[in-house]
């Protein structure tokens, strides 16, 4: 018999995920991890602010990141990831740089954060064309559009809800519905689905199946980064980024297609 399962549980290599206090969507992270690797995750305090610039900044600031990274490093996580875009490209590039430093220096671990990942997967693809979809207001999503362009991608077109709470609650249709509305105009390489509160995980096989490109989520592109540290691959099947057989784009039957309306 064999009894080797007696010696303990296989050892785990930890990732430190530092959340706003209003993230809801710890499961989904999960689904993009493989076996041998943990997340460890605490949240930036409470603040009664809806979502917005402000939020962003506030849940951005760097004595909050360290006070965070240095509740977790006890464990022993290998890399640490801050899971928000917005609060990650509220400040541009130089601002989310200074980030990475803060929570390196708090931890004494590399660092990455959402809006930083999202520029390293458009660079793995080679993307200088990408479409944006966001929940935020539309003063959020015009500092997401000054982020991207800073970093010398072109915006080709970009759909919004205006959502300042519960975006966690958006339903998959609706998330394919500003897809849809991002794409129109053509000429994107890529698109970007923004905010670590909404729901992607099961939409972006799908997606990009019917728009043939790369679709690429928030907290897709923050797992992808943080696991890369590690030298290790995401769980994503059919997922472009994550998965090199999905990039041939097959198209979806018609009658699959008809279900996401």
């Amino acid at each position: 018999m064999d009894v080797s399962f007696l010696g303990g549980p296989r050892p785990q290599r930890g990732v430190a995920v530092v959340a706003p206090f209003d993230f809801a969507l710890d499961r989904e992270l999960w689904r993009w991890v493989p076996d041998d690797v943990s997340l460890h995750l605490t949240r930036t305090p409470f603040v009664p602010v809806e979502v917005s610039l402000d939020l962003a900044r506030l849940v951005s600031e760097h004595e909050t990141l360290g006070e965070a990274v240095r509740a977790l490093i006890a464990i022993a996580p290998q890399v640490v990831a801050y899971a928000c875009t917005s609060g990650s490209f509220v400040g541009g590039i130089a601002g989310e740089r200074a980030m990475c430093e803060a929570m390196t220096r708090a931890g004494a671990l590399p660092s990455v954060t959402t809006s930083g990942a999202l520029l390293q997967a458009l660079d793995e693809l080679r993307v200088r064309r990408v479409a944006l979809v966001t929940p935020y207001t539309v003063s959020v999503t015009r500092a997401l559009r000054r982020y991207v362009a800073e970093a010398g991608v072109r915006v080709t077109g970009c759909a919004f809800m205006g959502l300042t709470r519960h975006i966690w609650q958006v339903p998959y249709r609706d998330v394919v519905g500003m897809a849809r509305r991002a794409v129109r105009d053509g000429g994107a390489e890529a698109l970007f689905i923004s905010c670590t509160n909404l729901p992607t995980y099961d939409v972006i096989p799908q997606l990009e199946a019917e728009l043939r490109i790369p679709v690429l989520s928030a907290n897709q592109v923050t797992m992808w980064a943080a696991l890369r540290v590690l030298g290790t691959r995401a769980v994503g099947p059919y997922q472009a980024l994550l998965d090199e057989s999905a990039r041939a784009w097959p198209v979806l039957p018609e009658e699959q297609q008809e279900g996401w309306t």
